[in-house]
Formats: structure tokens, C-alpha cells, sequence
């Protein structure tokens, strides 16, 4: 099937607007406290990594046309679902971060994180209208200003957004990159011309990473104490809802020629290595606990597929208790033992993969 026979059966609109568990959201925060933050105690490496987004190495680098003649887009029903799915939640995703990162800029007057912001919405935004054109050549589009005035917002205070647009940034840049290594070694499986821009896309994810891990090192009350506890909350959140995520995509990651659950440990590996750099604590995602609670969690999450669809008092009744022994499940990762992390003196400020 050619790119151009391929017609979505629901609007890409809607599906991202769409506000649930799994779904990228939008976020508002408290401008005030991010005026307070103090970038002094990290000036050397904040000056450095501003100079390197106003170099902006990648200014035309998503410029460019994809050349799809050269990648004839072959796809299944199933397999085209699925990577709909994909780029659907992706671009939401960035779109997300470049609103939360204009409305920052818009309403701080702290001058470095004013500056920080507007690199990162420039790049969030490059990103998502770059995933837009490729939507479009299959025949359908997410329209990014309704999807802005039509999604709701969730408010996260500060620090919350400290750790989960970190993780983010992180984790976002830990699949690009093991999808595009991957790729590399086996090039029979790119059947999209979109993962060639990976690793250049996954660059500009690790820098923003590296100025919120700056952030957090030069207000070090972020790292401490009860904080400790949101940390712990946010790495768990993040890595189980990516696992869930992935495998309700089977047919994407057979069509690249991946195992999902091979493919998120190894995000889980490279993601916790990286975040040693900043984070006190790490997860023990080896641990033999740590893995049946997440594929608890995704089989509670194939239940709660089917009772919503069988709908009804039944399936209602079902879905709270599913809703339950989820809550139970990721109480149950929570409390595992976690490993304690010394930080290092500096943040790194270059991929390591």
C-alpha cells in the first residue's frame, strides 16, 4: 500500500486531543517561582550551552524534504494504524513541550530562563510541524493551533515540571537514538524515511534535557529531601507508562524489526545512566519485581481496553476495579528499593550513546 491510498478511520485532531491515561498532556506551571530560580551556581556550563542553542547546528537540518520516492511507504492496515498512533503521540508530545516552553517565556522575567524557553519552543516547534509534513503525506494532518486551544491543561507546579520535562527529554532522546542505531545495522527495516532524521531530532532532545539537569544542580533543594520521594514518583511514571505505551504498539516494533520489551530496557538502561548525572536515586529496573509489576501493569491495561469497549454497568464495574489493582501495582513499584547515586561534579554536555 502506497502512502497515498492511506486513510485514517478517525480524525488525527481528535485523537490527540484526546485526554487519556497514555496521552501526552498540556501543562501550565507557577511563572512567579521559576522567577526565583538562580542559575549562578552553574554559570560556566549555562553560558556554554546558551551560546550552543543560538548556534543552533540544526537550523537546516528540518528544513528539508523528505524524499519518500527513494522510501517507497509500504504499509499494512495494522501496521499503518499503529505508526499513525506514533507520530500522532509524538508530535502531541512536542507541540506540548513548545506551548508549555512559549507561555514560560511569555510570562517570566528572569532572563535565563526566558532565553532557555524560547530556544526550546523553537526546537519543540521545528519538531512537531516536522512530524505534521509527514502525517500530511499519508493523507492526514494534526491542525496545532486547535489542538492548542482545545486541549485541556493540567497544572504542575514547578518542580514537577523540573522532573518529568527532564525525563522527557531524556527518555525522548534514548529512543531516538536506539531506534536510529538500530537502523543503522539494519537498514532493511526503515520502512519510513522519517528515521533518518532521528539522530539530529534526538540531539536537540538530550540539550534540552541538559539545561533542566543545570536547573535542578544549581537549586539544589530540587534533589533533597521529600523531593527524594517525587523523584522517585516521576521515574516510575514515566518508565511504566512508556512500557504500557509500547506494546499496544506489536505491529510497529515488528515492522522495525524490534522486541518492545528488549527496546525499553535498553531505554530504561541508557535513560538511567544519564540521569545519574542529576537524579540522587535510580531505579533497579533489573530487579525481577520491578518487570512483573510493569507487565501487570500492561495486562490491566489490555483489560481496561476491552472493558471500555463492552461498556455498560459491567464493563464500568470492571474498569474500577482494574483501576484498583493498577493503583495497587504502581504503589507496589514505589515502594522497591531504590539505588542511591552520589552526583558527579558536572553535568555532561554531549550524548554518550
Amino acid at each position: 500500500m502506497n502512502a497515498t491510498a492511506i486513510h485514517p478511520a478517525r480524525s488525527t485532531t481528535e485523537q490527540a486531543i484526546a485526554d487519556t491515561l497514555l496521552a501526552p498532556r498540556f501543562y501550565r506551571t507557577d511563572y512567579k517561582a521559576l522567577d526565583k530560580l538562580n542559575i549562578e551556581p552553574v554559570r560556566a556550563e549555562w553560558d556554554a550551552m546558551m551560546a550552543e542553542f543560538e548556534r543552533d547546528e540544526n537550523r537546516g537540518h528540518f528544513r528539508k524534504a523528505i524524499d519518500y520516492e527513494a522510501n517507497p511507504i509500504r504499509m499494512t492496515p495494522e501496521l499503518q494504524e499503529e505508526f499513525l498512533d506514533f507520530l500522532v503521540s509524538s508530535v502531541t508530545s512536542e507541540y506540548s513541550g513548545c506551548v508549555l516552553y512559549q507561555e514560560i517565556n511569555k510570562h517570566v522575567d528572569n532572563p535565563d530562563i526566558a532565553a532557555l524557553m524560547a530556544y526550546m519552543a523553537r526546537d519543540e516547534s521545528r519538531h512537531a510541524g516536522f512530524i505534521n509534513k509527514a502525517l500530511n503525506h499519508l493523507g492526514v494532518a494534526v491542525d496545532l493551533g486547535f489542538l492548542k486551544r482545545a486541549k485541556n491543561y493540567t497544572f504542575f507546579k514547578p518542580k514537577y515540571i523540573y522532573y518529568a520535562t527532564y525525563l522527557s527529554e531524556k527518555i525522548g532522546y534514548a529512543r531516538y537514538i536506539t531506534i536510529f542505531r538500530h537502523l543503522e545495522r539494519h537498514p532493511e527495516y526503515r520502512f519510513h524515511p522519517i528515521f533518518n532524521w532521528f539522530q539530529e531530532w534526538c540531539n536537540d532532545e538530550y540539550r534540552h534535557g541538559e539545561a533542566l539537569a543545570l536547573i535542578m544542580r544549581a537549586n539544589p533543594h530540587l534533589l533533597g529531601g521529600g523531593n527524594k520521594l517525587w523523584i522517585r514518583f516521576f521515574l516510575i511514571a514515566v518508565y511504566a507508562t512508556m512500557y504500557v505505551r509500547d506494546h499496544t504498539r506489536p505491529q510497529l516494533y515488528q515492522a522495525l524489526g524490534m522486541d518492545p520489551t528488549e527496546f525499553d530496557y535498553r531505554v530504561f538502561d541508557i535513560t538511567t545512566e544519564i540521569t545519574r548525572q542529576v537524579f540522587p536515586l535510580t531505579l533497579d529496573t533489573d530487579n525481577p519485581t520491578f518487570r512483573r509489576c510493569l507487565e501487570r501493569l500492561r495486562e490491566l491495561n489490555l483489560a481496561n481496553i476491552a472493558a471500555r469497549e463492552q461498556g455498560g454497568l459491567v464493563g464500568n464495574a470492571k474498569r474500577a476495579g482494574i483501576a484498583v489493582a493498577s493503583a495497587l501495582t504502581f504503589a507496589r513499584l514505589y515502594l522497591l528499593p531504590t539505588r542511591h547515586n552520589d552526583l558527579p561534579e558536572k553535568v555532561l554536555l554531549a550524548p554518550a550513546w
